[in-house]
């Protein structure tokens, strides 16, 4: 729990007592089980890339058909993002986990069954479908049980752990396909959904806060069973704050993902490294940074709206939280892509080289964490009885966006080389500093040009 200042417990005395209906300890369990659940869509999406060329290979197809399964999977998470933050909000949180767990472990034994192209492409899509809640009803399910000065704490661990997926998912893939076999990594990933499904059942408590779920609003007797509009949640991105923190996290996760997918091609090449389980490794220092940066970040940003309510004299005004993004944003994000590419172009020793692009990959994993855990503890704040809804419509939006850069970077490496594309990078990323920037400074203005039913009390 963070520590409040005798000065500045006064102002927290009036909160509601609603936070304090579980205990510490199993706050920090339901915490590590829905960071657990956060980390499996990670492990769909990232160690499915490596095994693209043996699935290819296995079903008699070319990699370029293959790899339309993981557009298929981002738009299956996407759709299970928004579909299970929407059915969540009315049932709660457990049944989601309940219902979506049993579809992952389904979909992953259908994809490791998977004798043709079309039985892949359809349990991909299904796989990904129960995988695309666990970002989003993890993040409403923390802003359940913990107050405005707790949120950036939990969310920085919940961080950590699901943000380590992207760089420890690849090599994993990759050394199981090529040991193994690729079918062996689905059906770990089908068996550890279940194992998943067995803890929740047992130990996660419902946190939806009491009267707030659509079912508790029902008159007696009324028909339980609806049929809900997942999509209606992107209305929630008319927000320009919400928007902002959107495209904001967007341009950091995106310099993340476009060091780290090319590695084999820029660092390989650059250094004639030629073995998957060396790329892999150079995966870990970004995840490092991950870890380490997650906590750090959300501790700041909970002190930061503690300090300025105190400045305040009790006033809360929510985009204080964005001021812990400043130095990952605005420093180690651009710089640590432009010192890649510029190590990689001009360091020919390969000892040398290396080491300097570990530093550069650490360096990132901590700014993009610096960066993401406030902007989601941020649509949090400003949403909060809509938390895992504003969550779902985020992470759609980004990861489309995401998916549409990540497709360009090794056409724009081809074409315009490392250094190029890398400044083009930082750049989009000083861009994006420069809006976190106005959305600090106008904030309130922004949130009064489009009313989406933000939160108004630091009690919610």
């Amino acid at each position: 729990m963070v520590a409040v200042d005798s000065e500045i417990a006064p102002l927290l005395a009036h909160e509601q007592d609603i936070y304090d209906r579980f205990s510490a300890r199993t706050k920090s369990l339901v915490v590590a089980q829905v960071a657990f659940c956060a980390l499996l869509p990670m492990f769909v999406g990232g160690s499915f890339v490596p095994s693209i060329p043996q699935i290819a290979r296995d079903l008699g197809t070319t990699g370029a058909v293959v790899n339309v399964a993981v557009s298929l999977s981002i738009f299956g998470s996407s759709t299970g993002s928004l579909t299970w933050a929407r059915y969540s909000g009315f049932y709660g949180r457990r049944p989601i986990y309940l219902t979506s767990l049993p579809i992952l472990a389904v979909g992953s034994f259908g994809v490791a069954a998977a004798r043709s192209v079309p039985a892949l492409m359809f349990w991909r899509a299904v796989q990904a479908f129960g995988a695309g809640g666990g970002f989003a009803v993890g993040a409403g399910v923390i802003a359940d049980m913990y107050r405005l000065e707790e949120r950036g704490r939990a969310m920085g661990i919940f961080f950590a752990a699901a943000l380590l997926g992207p760089a420890v998912a690849p090599p994993i893939g990759g050394f199981v396909a090529r040991y193994f076999s690729w079918r062996m990594m689905q059906l770990s990933i089908g068996v550890a959904a279940i194992f998943a499904l067995g803890f929740m059942t047992a130990w996660m408590p419902e946190t939806s806060q009491p009267g707030v779920r659509g079912v508790d609003k029902l008159k007696p007797g009324a028909r339980r069973a609806v049929l809900l509009n997942p999509f209606k949640d992107l209305v929630l991105l008319r927000s320009p704050n919400i928007l902002a923190a959107c495209i904001v996290g967007t341009g950091v996760l995106a310099t993340d993902l476009l060091m780290l997918n090319p590695l084999a091609y820029t660092l390989g090449e650059r250094y004639n490294i030629h073995s998957e389980a060396i790329i892999g490794l150079l995966f870990c220092p970004c995840g490092l940074g991950n870890m380490i940066g997650a906590p750090i970040s959300g501790r700041l940003s909970d002190r930061a709206i503690i300090t300025w309510r105190a400045k305040r004299a009790g006033a809360w005004v929510p985009e204080d939280r964005l001021r812990a993004t400043l130095l990952g944003t605005g420093l180690l994000v651009p710089l640590s892509v432009l010192s890649l590419a510029l190590s990689t172009t001009f360091v020919s020793n390969r000892g040398l080289g290396l080491a300097l692009a570990v530093i550069a990959l650490f360096a990132n994993g901590i700014g993009v964490d610096f960066a993401l855990t406030p902007l989601s503890a941020y649509a949090v704040d400003i949403l909060h009885d809509r938390s895992a809804e504003v969550t779902a419509a985020t992470t759609c939006l980004r990861g489309t966006l995401i998916a549409l850069l990540v497709s360009g970077i090794l056409p724009a490496l081809d074409r315009f080389g490392m250094l190029a594309t890398h400044a083009a990078i930082a750049a989009l990323a000083w861009a994006c500093f420069g809006l976190l920037l106005l959305t600090i400074r106008f904030g309130r203005e922004m949130r009064a040009w489009v009313d989406v039913g933000y939160t108004t009390s630091v009690a919610s």
